[in-house]
C-alpha cells in the first residue's frame, strides 16, 4: 500500500497537448515544467504535427512518474482516438478539453463515455 501512495504523492505535475492557444494560456498560468533530461510537460500542435508525434506525446506522458493529470484538446484526441479510448489508467488522469476553435462535444469523451457505460445511460 505505501508503494501506490508515495506513488501518488510524487505526482504533482499536468501535462498538456493542445493547440497554441491553448498551451499558451496553461503555460501563462504557470504549469510549464521542463525536467533534468529536458523533457516538457506539453506539446503544441499545429496543422504540421504529425499524428506519430501527437501519440508519442501521449505515451511519453501518460508513462511519467511525476505526472497526475493530462489534459488533450478534444479535437486533438479525436486523431489519436483508438490510443485515447484504450487508456484505462488512473494515474495520469486523463481529461478531454475544449479550445478556442472547437467547442466541447461530450458524445467524443472517453471518459464520459466509461462513465455512462457503468451507469447503464
Amino acid at each position: 500500500m505505501s508503494t501506490s501512495s508515495s506513488s501518488a504523492k510524487d505526482r504533482n505535475l499536468l501535462a498538456v497537448i493542445g493547440d497554441e492557444d491553448s498551451i499558451t494560456g496553461l503555460l501563462l498560468a504557470g504549469i510549464g515544467h521542463i525536467n533534468e533530461q529536458q523533457k516538457k510537460n506539453f506539446l503544441v500542435v499545429d496543422a504540421k504535427t504529425q499524428i506519430s508525434s501527437i501519440e508519442s506525446a501521449f505515451q511519453e506522458f501518460t508513462e511519467r512518474k511525476d505526472i497526475a493529470i493530462l489534459l488533450i484538446n478534444q479535437h486533438i484526441a479525436e486523431k489519436i482516438r483508438p490510443t485515447v479510448d484504450k487508456y484505462q489508467q488512473a494515474f495520469p488522469a486523463l481529461l478531454e478539453i475544449p479550445s478556442k476553435d472547437h467547442p466541447y462535444d461530450p458524445s467524443k469523451d472517453s471518459v464520459l463515455k466509461r462513465v455512462q457505460k457503468l451507469f447503464g445511460d
